[in-house]
């Protein structure tokens, strides 16, 4: 049984269908009581950092996400779910994380070839550099995004090249992290998804 976390924000209906087609069940609660009897957890999230922090803290599943972190239980973030896994985030200010990971997440503005738009949007390739129980070499995954993680050796599963190595995916543990979206990266996410549900 997977929980989808509800927190405000996140693309939970999409996320939740994606584990529909590969014969998960999955639902979405924002009720820690609830969402400590799933099996295991997937943090989503779409926008700004410190509104999705700060939307954490105010329901309490700051502590919730910690806490089943700790327990051992498998943790996937997605997209801005991921990067909130960090230490803190400099996206329009700075910004404490859940410090799940070390790492910052930081802005590509500045660091990327001139000639590159940001956001990072669409199909990219991974290049696994690092224990990588979710993916394949290769695979291409559907990226939107504007801010990537760095320093963050210690759970680096999987880079994108754009430009510069971007963090595509991170795993340490039980936590696992996806800068891309599995819900819209087809049948290799859906096989993202499948072995998650394997872990």
């Amino acid at each position: 049984m997977i929980g989808i976390i509800d927190y405000g924000v996140g693309n939970l209906f999409s996320l939740r269908s994606s584990f529909a087609a590969i014969g998960a069940e999955a639902f979405v609660s924002g009720d820690p009581a609830e969402l400590s009897r799933a099996d295991r957890l997937v943090l989503p999230g779409v926008g700004a950092f410190g509104d999705a922090a700060q939307k954490l803290r105010d329901t309490g599943l700051d502590v919730f996400v910690k806490e089943q972190a700790a327990s051992g239980k498998p943790l996937l973030g997605i997209c801005l779910g991921m990067q909130l896994l960090f230490e803190k985030s400099y996206e329009y200010g700075e910004h404490e994380g859940l410090g799940i990971l070390k790492g910052q997440v930081v802005g590509m503005a500045g660091k990327l070839p001139a000639e590159l738009k940001i956001p990072h949007m669409g199909w990219n390739a991974l290049t696994l550099r690092g224990p990588a129980k979710l993916l394949e070499e290769g695979s291409y995954v559907y990226f939107v995004h504007s801010f990537y993680a760095e320093n963050c050796d210690d759970s680096l599963a999987a880079v994108t090249d754009y430009g510069i190595p971007i963090t595509a995916a991170v795993e340490r543990g039980n936590v696992f992290g996806c800068q891309f979206h599995p819900e819209k990266s087809g049948n290799v996410g859906l096989e993202i998804l499948r072995k998650f549900c394997e872990v």
